[in-house]
């Protein structure tokens, strides 16, 4: 739907849209993810349903103007259920030569494109490798879009001419002119970030002062130049009803682990070493000490799983937050951990590996070393979250699976979920789930012996604090004898012991949920079936197809071990069997292996999530074969 409206003499169309994909673009030192995630708080505030992809380098100040260098921030918002950052898009902003070239083949015919002139001089382009005497801006080749070219740089300056900034201290600002000029062309209001650049600058006055000034200043450049003639109206989304707030991953992560401490009755702890994409839990963790949480920097990763273990033998929910390198180095820990049978939550924000790979990058990679990366007979719960909300009642769950079934437990994320963000709804704490803590008070043998391993009927041994009156025992990584804990080098209680342990994880699977389709019918031609962030690009693109009147399906797998009890069978109900992953085929050979399907893999290494339409040209193709 499209209006007219005369504002000031200037006639400005009001056009109605569903969504609409923006990308913020320039070099690393141009603020497009401060950027990004201002225009996204602001859509959240007003009711938009919506995705983000912060897509940037690993260096702190990657090679200005280069193509490599380019630091992009997308978001998806719309008045319709929003699952993904979207494939292709609608509007680009590019602050240089190098972001015009890294976005371009993304943006749809017809974009629209908002460019800083200054950032396509002679300097930038020679960067940026376009050809000598080569400028896009002037030479047609953007004959297909909308170009707004802007001295953004310029009009920025003259703003702040008389704020006595230096010129350095004033182009810092010039993001804050994009932001303002999408805030009209969007019709959103700026309150939200006048009232954040207040309380971020609030012992700099004079810099939110300029800041402000030069947003209200983009503002009225959409507002009054004749080039700008449509302003896009989005109707907030219908979601369930409830409070809202726009929450990251590695942020759900946070209030999931505090509210499973609350539940618990457990103080948490959180011993962590810091690393990308996971050290936001650790620093956003260490404001909360009037909650009772305990936050330990420690000098590397091994001191900092370390450290929970002793946490946790203390008696407090213990966690350790790392990506793939740390996983690395804390397995040994994580073989103690096993052996002691005591609860432990290990946090893999997972990036592109191997090594330091690729640090801001998003990858399924470390599926297989969670499951099978420790020496001997270890095996333990894995669980992964499917979205940036998703993560907290993952979290929550793996909390109360390592509480109640007394192991550690790896929970599974990455970067393009631990920095995405989403529309979170609040839970009422009547709505979450019991966390059944309980510590052994007085021994547990009818002699009065004290037997640290004498397990229920789920093969769960008892939780003992130290210290605790008459309840001295044996502790540590040496195989223990059964009931007693003692040492035992028995060949045949070691291999008891081994069985009793994996017993322990297999029982697991009695107190998780059945799989069952997220999306599709329970029977059909093919199912698609995914794990953690292939989320939101799998429901996409299955319901599309269902659309188009395909048979299809897709099941999303949050527990992987153990496997939900029914899953044997739900594959059995399709022809065909696609596993799309952001590694080279990490549970296609689990699933593989147990079930004796013939699945098909769809694998993606390239540090970059799947698109909708990747996954439909796979789906197309198996169900025309």
């Amino acid at each position: 739907m499209e209006t007219i409206e005369k504002q000031h003499e200037k006639i400005v169309a009001k056009k109605e849209v569903d969504h609409i994909v923006v990308r913020f673009s320039g070099d690393s030192g141009d603020g497009m993810q401060l950027t990004g995630m201002q225009f996204t708080d602001t859509a959240a505030l007003y009711g938009n349903d919506l995705s983000t992809f912060p897509d940037y380098p690993s260096e702190i100040r990657a090679p200005i103007g280069t193509v490599a260098g380019v630091s992009g921030f997308q978001v998806h918002f719309g008045s319709t259920e929003i699952f993904t950052p979207g494939d292709n898009y609608d509007v680009l902003v590019a602050m240089n030569a190098a972001a015009l070239k890294v976005d371009l083949p993304k943006l749809k015919k017809g974009g629209i494109i908002i460019t800083n002139t200054q950032g396509f001089d002679k300097k930038n382009l020679g960067l940026a490798k376009y050809p000598a005497d080569v400028n896009p801006l002037e030479d047609g080749s953007l004959a297909n879009y909308t170009v707004h070219s802007i001295d953004i740089t310029k009009l920025t300056k003259e703003c702040l001419v008389d704020s006595g900034l230096g010129t350095k201290e004033m182009e810092r600002s010039k993001n804050m002119f994009v932001l303002g000029l999408l805030f009209w062309m969007f019709d959103k209001p700026m309150d939200h970030t006048v009232k954040f650049i207040t309380e971020k600058f609030s012992k700099k006055p004079e810099i939110a002062e300029a800041n402000i000034k030069v947003l209200q200043a983009g503002w009225n450049y959409g507002d009054n130049t004749e080039i700008f003639t449509t302003q896009f109206k989005i109707g907030p989304a219908k979601l369930p009803a409830g409070t809202y707030r726009n929450i990251t991953g590695n942020n759900a992560i946070v209030v999931g682990l505090l509210a499973a401490s609350e539940k618990s009755g457990l103080p948490l702890f959180i011993g962590s070493y810091p690393i990308t994409p996971a050290t936001d839990i650790l620093h956003e963790l260490s404001k909360y000490k009037a909650n009772d949480v305990k936050t330990f920097q420690a000098e590397d990763e091994i001191a900092g799983i370390a450290s929970a273990i002793g946490a946790s033998y203390s008696g407090s929910l213990a966690v350790t937050t790392t990506s793939g390198p740390g996983m690395a180095l804390k397995t040994e820990a994580l073989g103690l951990a096993t052996m002691l049978e005591i609860p432990l939550v290990v946090i893999d924000v997972q990036r592109g590996g191997p090594s330091t790979g690729l640090p801001t990058k998003t990858e399924q990679s470390d599926l297989l070393m969670a499951m099978f990366g420790r020496h001997g007979e270890s095996p333990v719960p894995v669980i992964a979250a499917t979205s940036p909300s998703d993560c907290f009642n993952t979290v929550f769950e793996a909390c109360r699976i390592a509480v109640e079934h007394m192991t550690p437990v790896i929970f599974l994320s990455d970067g393009y979920i631990a920095n995405g963000s989403e529309p979170w709804r609040f839970p009422n704490e009547e709505d979450l789930a019991s966390i059944n803590t309980s510590f052994m008070e007085e021994p547990n043998a009818p002699d009065g012996e004290v037997l640290p391993y004498k397990r229920n009927e789920f093969f769960v041994r008892p939780w003992i604090k130290p210290g605790t009156k008459g309840l001295e025992h044996r502790i540590g990584g040496l195989e223990k004898q059964d009931e007693t804990g003692n040492v035992s080098y028995d060949a045949a209680n070691h291999e008891k012991m081994t069985r009793l342990r994996a017993a322990k994880i297999k029982a697991i699977e009695d107190f998780i949920p059945p799989a069952r389709p997220d999306t599709g019918y329970d029977q059909g031609k093919l199912l698609v079936l995914g794990w953690g962030s292939t989320y939101g690009a799998i429901k996409t693109a299955v319901k599309e197809m269902l659309a188009e009147g395909y048979s299809v399906a897709h099941v999303h797998l949050r527990h992987i071990n153990p496997f939900p009890k029914n899953l044997g069978e739900i594959l059995n109900g399709y022809d065909k069997v696609l596993i799309p992953e952001m590694n080279s085929g990490q549970l296609l050979q689990l699933i593989r292996a147990k079930y004796l399907v013939p699945a098909i893999g769809l694998s993606k290494v390239q540090g970059q999530p799947y698109t909708t339409t990747e996954l439909k040209e796979k789906m197309l193709q198996l169900l025309n074969a």
